[in-house]
């Protein structure tokens, strides 16, 4: 496993750099952490060269790729050099993608900035970019050679990213902490306690990836939430008056999908009843049309974890419990979403 550091950056950075001791040193950031996150890590850093690209999920693309890997390129950056990645989701994800497969390989680190990336998306090495519209349809498992988190970043995040992570949050309590699930319903977002929720977080997604890093069984209990999440997210970015958030989307997904798991008998109607009262008092209700569910349902047939066209899901088995290569019929998604709109 690549090295998880929660610390101020001022601590972490120097001594990784000086453990790397990359030949060269590129950052990579988008409009916004350009503005919000860089200047601060600039003055950190020796002699480096700066990577921008445009923020947005609009932008995890291979055009983008093309442009990471021409800067590389063009600054004759050798295998022993190094990218750290200085973003939320995106920026990880892409940047992580450009570095593993530059020259085969060379060395990257996750700097993450959002709450969304802190908690899931830097850690566990799966990189990717999106492809005719499929999120994280083409893409590597790499670990990298470290996360540096620093909770101050979440600092500079509005109210609606700080949101858009605590869904992953929800889902590491749902699947792994009964105990974490009960202590954070019980709250408002502004009440908790985000240093100690990145921590619990990290250290859930550390000991799944742990035991099963490429994804052939128990990390697919990660996934929770996401079969149904990743396909509402996907359509929503073709309407721009009714985008989502990845946070937002999956937040839809973990309703539909205790839905599920509650009419297939593996919960309870208490533990349904629980998640679907908090995800709307945090998140409201997405607005889906009748028409807009069989394209979503379409969107299922792309998911990852599918095996030979049947849709299979991670859903809870239990408070803080959840299994994995469970098949769900069309029918039965189809019901989850209907039951979501209400």
């Amino acid at each position: 496993m690549s090295s998880v550091l929660i610390a101020p950056l001022e601590q972490s950075l120097p001594a990784f750099i000086d453990q790397i001791n990359p030949s060269a040193i590129a950052v990579l950031v988008d409009n916004h952490t350009y503005k919000h996150c860089y200047p601060g890590v600039k003055a950190l850093l020796p002699k480096h060269s700066l990577i921008r690209i445009r923020s947005g999920e609009e932008q995890k693309h291979l055009a983008t790729c093309q442009t990471i890997w021409d800067a590389l390129t063009r600054a004759n950056f050798d295998r022993h050099a190094l990218v750290l990645n200085l973003g939320g989701g995106v920026i990880g994800d892409m940047g992580g993608f450009c570095a593993a497969t530059y020259k085969r390989g060379i060395a990257f680190a996750q700097l993450p900035t959002t709450l969304l990336a802190q908690v899931d998306a830097s850690v566990g090495g799966k990189l990717g970019i999106d492809f005719q519209g499929l999120k994280n349809h083409i893409g590597v498992f790499k670990l990298p050679d470290a996360v540096l988190i620093d909770a101050t970043f979440l600092e500079t995040l509005p109210y609606s990213e700080l949101r858009s992570g605590f869904a992953e949050i929800i889902k590491h309590c749902l699947i792994a902490d009964a105990n974490q699930w009960n202590i954070i319903r019980r709250l408002e977002l502004d009440e908790q306690n985000w240093p100690e929720l990145v921590a619990h977080s990290v250290a859930i997604k550390q000991h799944i990836v742990a035991q099963d890093p490429s994804e052939k069984g128990l990390r697919k209990i990660l996934n929770f939430g996401h079969t149904l999440g990743h396909a509402i997210e996907t359509y929503s970015l073709n309407d721009a008056r009714r985008r989502l958030l990845h946070g937002e989307a999956v937040a839809a997904g973990m309703v539909a999908e205790a839905y599920i798991a509650y009419k297939k008998g593996m919960i309870e109607e208490k533990l349904l009843t629980e998640i679907e009262e908090y995800v709307f008092a945090v998140y409201g209700r997405a607005r889906l049309r009748e028409e807009d569910i069989e394209p979503i349902l379409t969107l299922t047939l792309q998911d990852k974890k599918n095996r030979g066209g049947q849709v299979l899901m991670a859903l809870l088995d239990g408070p803080g419990s959840c299994a994995f290569d469970i098949a769900v019929s069309k029918a039965e998604m189809k019901q989850g979403l209907i039951y979501y709109r209400g």
